[in-house]
Order: C-alpha cells, then structure tokens, then sequence
C-alpha cells in the first residue's frame, strides 16, 4: 500500500506543471531532480550541441546546467517559466566554455584547439558539411556565437535571447546581427558549404 501510494505521488509530480516542479526543488523533494532531467535534458542538450558543437564537453556541461538550477531554485523569479530559465542557464553554461576555448586558442601556451568531430551519420557530404560550419563558428566570438545559436537555431526571439544571456534587447540585436552577417560571408567564402546547401535548397 505504501509503495503504491509513493507511485502514485510520483506520477502526480511528473504530471504537474512547472510551477509545482519548482516548488518540489525548493523543498528539496527528492523525486523533483529526476523528474526535472525527464522534462528538460533534451532541451539542454540541444541548446549546448548547437553551443559547443559536436564535443566532448556537453555530458559535463549537462550535468554543470542542472546542478546549478538545484543550487539556484530558491532564486528563479518566474516558476511557470521553468524552460525559459533552463534554457538560458544551458545558454550561460556553453557561453563559458566558448570563452575558456577562446582564451585558449590565443594562448601562446595552449596550443590549437582540436577540431570538433562531426556527429556521426552515413551522408559523408552532410558530416562534412557539419564539420566545417561549426569550424566556421568557432571563429564568432563566445557572446555573438551563443546568441546566433538561440536566435538561428534554437528559433527565440531577440527578447527571449536577450533574457537567456542577461543583456540589453539592443545588445542582443546587435550580437546577432554581427553574427548573422559574419556566419553568412564564411558560408559565402566556403566551396564546399556552399555547394551544399544549394543542393539541400
């Protein structure tokens, strides 16, 4: 009888909206970590895929995003906007990376940085295609990388990407302006991607 009260708690938790998930996180209900991984791990992942590109890093940086929104879920102002504050979390974390990547790269000390594995898949034209646009985007700085990844991949608005990064609307356009109009003349200058996206066009 206990046991099934407990599953039935547990199914009501999983069934219950954001709002009451934060609530569980604040006090520290031991079911809400899990249930939290099941909801969101999906949109970590793909927010630092898309950040880091196909890396190493990412199960790490996974694990560093939810432990910090346990740590910080007395602090989320807006519960029922859990996916907007995880998002933005996941966005700050890959953020970081890029900028230790970025200091590392113009270190005399550090050596290159090694080049990113294209995820796996059977079209050899499409890994490669991958490959080099997220080469291509490892010459963005940290901060117009990650707000062109929200904006042209993860599809928010510059409002949403301006409160995933903590910035200024005005700043958040101009990340991704600077961004857009860079990533798009490394595209222009590259055969190969080109090429590719006009037979995919």
């Amino acid at each position: 009888m206990v046991a099934a009260l407990a599953k039935d708690m547990d199914v009501d938790l999983q069934d219950a909206d954001d709002v009451a998930l934060v609530a569980a996180l604040r006090a520290r209900d031991p079911r809400a970590p899990r249930v939290l991984w099941e909801r969101y791990a999906t949109t970590v992942y793909r927010v630092l895929r898309r950040s880091l590109g196909p890396s190493s890093d990412v199960e790490d940086m996974a694990q560093e995003v939810f432990l910090t929104v346990f740590r910080k879920a007395e602090t989320i102002r807006t519960p029922a906007a859990l996916r907007a504050y995880i998002t933005s979390v996941a966005a700050l974390t890959g953020r970081s990376q890029l900028r230790k990547r970025w200091v590392q790269r113009w270190s005399p000390y550090s050596g290159t940085e090694p080049a990113a594995s294209a995820p796996a898949t059977e079209d050899t034209d499409a890994r490669a295609a991958v490959q080099r646009f997220y080469a291509l985007l490892g010459r963005l700085r940290p901060s117009q990388r990650t707000a062109f990844v929200l904006r042209a991949m993860e599809g928010l608005d510059h409002a949403e990407v301006a409160a995933a990064l903590g910035v200024s609307l005005a700043t958040a356009k101009r990340w991704v302006a600077r961004a857009s109009a860079r990533v798009q003349l490394l595209v222009d200058r590259d055969p190969v991607l080109v090429e590719y996206l006009g037979r995919a066009n």
